[in-house]
């Protein structure tokens, strides 16, 4: 579920193509529009506008913050004539046309944020009807209409279905459901990655497992969202047994993340020249997926890792980074407001509009802490280059990795 990446260090594109020093920022762009003041997050919103702000709105609900109203109307604005979201639209009053790059992660995102907040039935239907119009006939969903079907895509437009009322398992294609698409993307028990979820089938048509497309299988496969809480009822699952169905596929799936999260308390990140990077956003997602299925006790240990770590990864990638910290909190029964001596709520709040009552000066001062932390974006950019981490580390976002 990677839209949520450091969005905030596209920035840093221009300085590592002119390999500028790693220390100097570079100066303002003059010609750079200002971001709307209702959007969260001051980076480039060009690929992740509408799932950050989603994921934001969605981790206040959770908290029982109310949103900015701004905020939330910034959001329901989005929505082509269609029902579907592009990432950013800058212009909201020139139509959608076929140009516009619609996805089903932006959409379905979209959707269970304002499903969650209510008052959005008329926007979030045509939503929900416009995903059901791209639906692949595997039951699955891609990252864009007509896209092959992936775990991650599939899993979060099941989100979105379950937080408008629907039940998934009854949304079909040529009487094939989004929980058929899954199941075809779950590993086998036998061989590497076992219980695992793969992304997609790769070139030869094998499965190979993905952290991050387990994460959001085991949600998909469990019926749940986002903002998913800590499963009631369910066991967790040592090892792995036959999935024939989409809760034996979940439970195998935690069992995996569980094991790839014992020895260190995180996963680590997949891209090349960054394998020994710890994965803080997938890790978040780890744990959320782990709570869902109710494996209580690795959740606790690695959301343990993250209250220790994982201030200044958030602090340097936004408020997607925020938003995915407090939904591991709230899917662990942990406080927000008290993460690792770090309020995620106050945090995130401060990147976007000002709250009633506060004023842009507070919202300023908020900022400039944030900068002055010693975990910079810059400082990150510098790190990577030092350590020849690879460009697509840094804007490492599914909307670059997900193209069919």
């Amino acid at each position: 579920m990677n839209v949520r990446r450091s969005a905030v260090v596209l920035a840093a594109v221009a300085v590592i193509g002119a390999a500028a020093p790693a220390a100097a920022a570079p100066s303002p762009s003059p010609s750079r529009p200002a971001l709307p003041s209702a959007l969260y997050g001051d980076g480039d919103p060009q690929y992740d506008g509408v799932w950050r702000q989603s994921l934001a709105l969605l981790a206040q609900h959770t908290v029982g913050v109310e949103p900015p109203k701004p905020a939330v109307d910034w959001l329901a604005g989005q929505q082509c004539a269609d029902g579907s979201f592009a990432p950013y639209r800058a212009d909201t009053t020139k139509a959608c046309d076929a140009k516009t790059t619609v996805d089903t992660n932006q959409t379905a995102a979209a959707v269970q944020a304002l499903a969650a907040l209510g008052g959005h039935d008329d926007v979030t239907e045509k939503a929900v009807g416009w995903l059901k119009s791209v639906q692949n006939e595997d039951g699955g969903w891609g990252y864009t209409a007509g896209g092959a079907s992936d775990a991650n895509s599939t899993s979060v437009v099941i989100g979105a279905l379950a937080a408008v009322g629907e039940k998934p398992a009854g949304v079909e294609k040529d009487g094939a459901s989004p929980y058929d698409a899954l199941l075809k993307l779950a590993l086998p028990c036998e061989g590497d990655g076992a219980g695992a979820f793969a992304f997609q089938p790769d070139e030869k048509g094998e499965l190979v497992a993905n952290a991050d497309a387990t994460a959001a299988g085991v949600l998909g496969s469990l019926g749940k969202g986002l903002a998913a809480g800590p499963g009631k009822g369910a066991k967790a699952q040592a090892g792995c047994e036959r999935a024939e169905t989409p809760e034996q596929a979940a439970a195998n799936g935690a069992a995996h993340l569980a094991d790839a999260l014992a020895k260190d308390g995180h996963l680590t990140s997949a891209l090349a020249g960054a394998e020994d990077q710890p994965d803080y956003g997938n890790t978040a997602d780890a744990v959320v997926a782990l709570a869902a299925q109710g494996a209580a006790e690795p959740a606790r240990e690695s959301l343990a890792w993250l209250e220790e770590n994982a201030a200044g990864w958030a602090a340097q990638s936004g408020p997607a980074a925020y938003a995915q910290l407090i939904l591991a909190a709230h899917a662990t029964g942990a406080d927000p407001r008290d993460f690792g001596g770090t309020d995620l709520v106050r945090k995130l709040t401060a990147t976007g509009p000002a709250a009633a009552g506060a004023t842009p000066q507070a919202k300023e001062k908020e900022k400039k802490d944030e900068s002055d932390s010693g975990f910079g974006v810059w400082w990150f950019v510098g790190v990577c280059l030092v350590a020849g981490v690879g460009i697509g580390f840094l804007i490492s976002g599914r909307a670059k990795r997900q193209q069919p």
